[in-house]
């Protein structure tokens, strides 16, 4: 029996779920929040090995205006799905983790020793102690249970399947929706903050082949940063999207809207020592791929 057969994926319809193989998927009908529905869950399916990509994720705006939500939901699912992989005698588990759980003010570049050094970005705390708590979970499994569970921490990942809301999305779907709909009426499209944070992005597709790799051969305790190390301003990813969609209206910069965090960028040292011949999708080709699938189903997407 191949490995995929074995696998559980939570979230399995989402941005990064969607692009692992595995037999057994969960989506968002399963709610994990709930103790009895994951226990039941994973007792009915026999795993053998689990990715868990679930998770309530959003923007900026989404993350400042719901943080009990943001918190409650992460933290009730990583909690519910760890322990019920657990008690179903899961042998191999990968959770995601995310970049939001660095501290705000940190020694750059990140790397896994830091993620517990201080307070996260006050624009996503909520979301970012929920994810911490993931990781410490983990650890303390890994103590007491001696079972083989790791994270990863991915950087900003894009790709088709996303969520495309212009109000809860993250940055790269949410300004593609936004310039779809600006090119579609006629009228200026309007971009918060000044487009100069830098931000490091990843193609869903590559973040799935990666953890793939990671759930048949890495074992080890420490986190894996899945990131090209590569920092792309806002303000060039907007000029990419317009490119891609063909917008020739206005852009405007709303700079009194905020920024956030300005940069985060990543040691990935640990991902290429061991993935030495992996070629990551260039920036402008996996945009253009995720605005054509994005035309193609928007009737059907996430939005």
């Amino acid at each position: 029996m191949s490995i995929e057969e074995e696998t559980l994926v939570t979230g399995a319809t989402g941005l990064v779920g969607s692009c692992i193989r595995a037999k057994h998927r969960l989506s968002s009908q399963n709610d994990l929040r709930e103790k009895d529905v994951a226990e039941s869950l994973f007792c009915q399916l026999s795993p053998r090995y689990v990715v868990h990509c679930a998770a309530k994720v959003g923007g900026l705006g989404a993350n400042m205006s719901k943080k009990g939500e943001f918190f409650y939901d992460n933290i009730m699912m990583n909690t519910n799905v760890l322990e019920a992989a657990r008690k179903a005698g899961v042998e191999k588990l990968v959770a995601f983790l995310s970049t939001c759980v660095f501290p705000d003010v940190v020694e750059y570049p990140l790397d896994a020793t830091k993620i517990h050094q201080g307070e996260p970005h006050v624009s996503n705390y909520p979301y970012a102690y929920a994810k911490r708590m993931l990781d410490v979970q983990i650890r303390a499994y890994r103590e007491q249970y001696e079972v083989n569970y790791t994270s990863v921490i991915p950087t900003n990942i894009y790709g088709p399947r996303d969520n495309f809301s212009v109000t809860d999305g993250h940055v790269i779907p949410a300004l593609i929706h936004k310039c779809y709909l600006a090119r579609e009426r006629g009228t200026a499209f309007e971009v918060w903050g000044t487009g100069s944070p830098l931000r490091e992005f990843i193609y869903s597709e590559d973040v799935g082949q990666i953890t793939e790799w990671i759930l048949k051969n890495y074992d080890g305790e420490d986190p894996i940063i899945i990131s090209t190390s590569q920092e792309t301003s806002i303000r060039d990813i907007v000029d990419i999207i317009v490119s891609a969609l063909n917008f020739k209206g206005k852009v405007v910069w709303r700079k009194e809207k905020p920024d956030g965090q300005f940069r985060k960028p990543s040691d990935n040292t640990l991902l290429t020592s061991l993935l030495l011949e992996f070629s990551f999708t260039p920036i402008d080709e996996g945009i253009e791929k995720t605005t054509r699938w994005f035309e193609e189903n928007y009737e059907i997407l996430r939005r």
